[in-house]
Order: C-alpha cells, then structure tokens, then sequence
C-alpha cells in the first residue's frame, strides 16, 4: 500500500511531503560508505543519524515523490569531493534530507531516515517503508561486525533498485523536483565543495577512511 510520509527538519522550518512512497517504488538501504559518515559529521549530527556500525538508514525513491512545502528556503546543499553527489539538508538546524546525482535528469533521491516524520504518523518506519532490503559497502562500517551481515561493496539486491531508476527515468520521475527549477533551468541551490582541508577535518571528526568507493548513496 502507498502511504504519504511526512518530511520534517527537526526545528519544524522546513516541511513537506514524501507522496505515495511504498516497497514497491523505492527500497530501503543501509549504507555504510564513508562519504555518508562524514555527510553526518559534516551536519553536526552524527549520533542521530548513524546507526551503531556507521551506517545510515535512507530509503532510494524518485524525485517526484518528494515535496517541500513549508521552508524550501532553508535548503542548503553540500558536495564533499568535486565528482561527488549532492547533499542536500536544511541549513536552519542541520537536519539531512537526502542525496541525490547532480544531474538534474537523474531521478534517483535517497532520503536520510532522519527527516521522515514517522511520529506523526500511525505507522512504523518499517510499516510505511518495508523491511531493510541491502547494507551497502560493510566496509566501511565500524565497531564489533561479527554480526552483521552487510556487503563490503554494492550486494546483488541492489539491482531491482537500479532497475526502478531506470525504468523512473524513462517516465520523468526527476521532476517535479524541489532541488531544480524547470523553468530556470537551474538548481535552486548551489551545493557548497568542501576544500580538501575541509573534508580532512570532516573525515578526521569521525575517524573515516581517508577513500571511499563503490556506491555512494
């Protein structure tokens, strides 16, 4: 069943709307990179946001599903590495929101667990969004790992996802989008690169892995 699941920043500024969001048309991933842990060092808010092994809870949907409708002028977007995605938060209290490619035709988002106002709802996270479908590059993760069961890079269940995005792409799902103004022809937005001395200091906050690679979400 699809369900409206609100988005919040955890000032009440910015708010909005994830439409008719599902198992179905989006999935649930863990991500461990360390691109996502320095994304939460970055914000100031690492204890909400990663999980007891440094992963962080997104769930991957389309850009058409998202809405922002109270706040859109709290937005704030940040690139940690030049070829890197765009980050996108509110910069009225550091709440993330989600990341997405620069590519304004991508229609891939992958919203950051913590924007998703779940309390306000009558369902779990669990209920609205279904079960964790993937961990992504385990690697990366940190503390006792001889329970979990994450793979170092990207897992075979990713594909159905990939799959999704292709088949969203083809159909337009990258708009509406309220990261890119069609009629400008430009993002809202223009995402802050961290300097090299800048992303040292972030990774250095959280004791990363000086690279990442595979799939960053």
């Amino acid at each position: 069943m699809k369900v409206d699941v609100p988005i919040r920043c955890s000032c009440g500024a910015l708010s909005g709307v994830a439409h008719g969001v599902s198992p179905k048309n989006g999935s649930r991933v863990v991500c461990y990179c360390d691109d996502c842990q320095s994304f939460a060092h970055f914000l100031g808010r690492a204890d909400e946001i990663l999980d007891a092994h440094a992963g962080t809870d997104v769930f991957s949907t389309t850009l058409a599903h998202l809405e922002i409708n109270e706040g859109a002028d709290q937005i704030a977007c940040v690139r940690l590495k030049p070829d890197g995605m765009f980050r996108w938060y509110a910069g009225c209290c550091r709440t993330p929101i989600g990341n997405t490619f620069p590519s304004p035709k991508s229609p891939f988002i992958s919203v950051v667990h913590s924007c998703m106002d779940h309390a306000s709802d009558i369902r779990s996270r669990d209920e609205a969004l279904g079960p964790i479908r993937s961990r992504a590059n385990g690697r990366f993760a940190k503390g006792d790992l001889s329970t979990l069961e994450a793979h170092p890079r990207i897992p075979l269940s990713m594909l159905p996802l990939v799959a999704k995005l292709f088949v969203a792409k083809l159909r337009g799902e990258y708009s509406p989008s309220p990261f890119f103004d069609d009629e400008k022809g430009e993002f809202r937005v223009a995402p802050h690169a961290l300097s090299e001395a800048e992303l040292r200091q972030v990774r250095s906050a959280g004791g990363e892995h000086a690279n990442s690679g595979g799939y960053d979400t």
